[in-house]
């Protein structure tokens, strides 16, 4: 379809910030930024992009889209593009071995708009070209988006996949009733606040010997961050979870 109007300034709707990692084509990040701006999205992330940045074929791609182009952010790993967010949803057809609540597009749009009426930063992850999210990537996110497609042939390319949800997010604009969850006087935890918070906790088990057999190790620690992402945090549950685990950790005290 064509008929835009060029120039017809407009300025970008509020909404989540696209994270593309570890894309491999320029041409598939400017078709992602062109699909973004179709429907009013400008906040673009790319996670160690194959072919470097900037990149000549993804700006010709972008086609009109060239403000995406110019703010996007570049980061060198997931957790660091997702440090300030908190919540971030994975784009994924593959079934998983985690527990995760899995949403449809409408479904998660319609909790994204929640969320975003309660103040919180949100993302949303694309994965790569080939093989799409690893395991690593999806365990950073609290929701998993997934489409009823042909399970013969069901992966969708990026560019595909960024303009299903940056269309479901402009046509679903209307907040949800109510907020999903109560929070009382209390921040939702940023990702980077979540992540200090695991690594705290993998430090204090590590000391006790408690990561055994060594071969488990992998999944155990894998299991403790998905359980820390699958119920959003404030920052007074990640500053009070410190405390507790500094409170076992230290030497017992004798009781007078």
């Amino acid at each position: 379809m064509s008929g835009s109007n060029r120039h017809l300034k407009v300025d970008p709707l509020r909404g989540p910030a696209f994270v593309l990692v570890e894309p491999q084509m320029g041409e598939n990040i400017g078709a992602a930024a062109r699909a973004m701006w179709n429907f009013g999205l400008a906040e673009m992330r790319i996670v160690n992009p194959r072919d470097g940045w900037p990149n000549e074929r993804a700006i010709a791609m972008a086609s009109g889209a060239t403000r995406v182009i110019d703010a996007a952010r570049v980061f060198e790993t997931t957790p660091q593009a997702c440090a300030d967010l908190t919540t971030v949803y994975a784009t994924t057809a593959r079934p998983r071995e985690m527990t995760k609540h899995v949403l449809t597009p409408e479904a998660a749009v319609a909790d994204m708009a929640t969320r975003m009426a309660a103040g919180e930063k949100l993302g949303v992850l694309f994965g790569r070209e080939r093989t799409g999210l690893e395991n690593d990537d999806v365990l950073l996110a609290n929701a998993i988006i997934t489409v009823d497609a042909n399970p013969a042939f069901s992966s969708l390319n990026l560019g595909q996949c960024v303009l299903l949800m940056a269309y479901e997010w402009r046509r679903t604009q209307a907040p949800a009733d109510g907020v999903a969850y109560e929070t009382g006087d209390g921040a939702i935890a940023s990702q980077d606040d979540v992540e200090r918070l695991n690594a705290h906790l993998v430090e204090e088990l590590d000391a006790v010997n408690y990561f055994w057999p060594e071969q488990k190790r992998e999944a155990m620690t894998a299991s403790l961050r998905n359980l820390l992402s699958r119920t959003p945090l404030t920052e007074q549950d990640v500053r009070m979870m410190r405390g507790v685990i500094r409170a076992l950790s230290e030497k017992p005290r004798r009781r007078s």
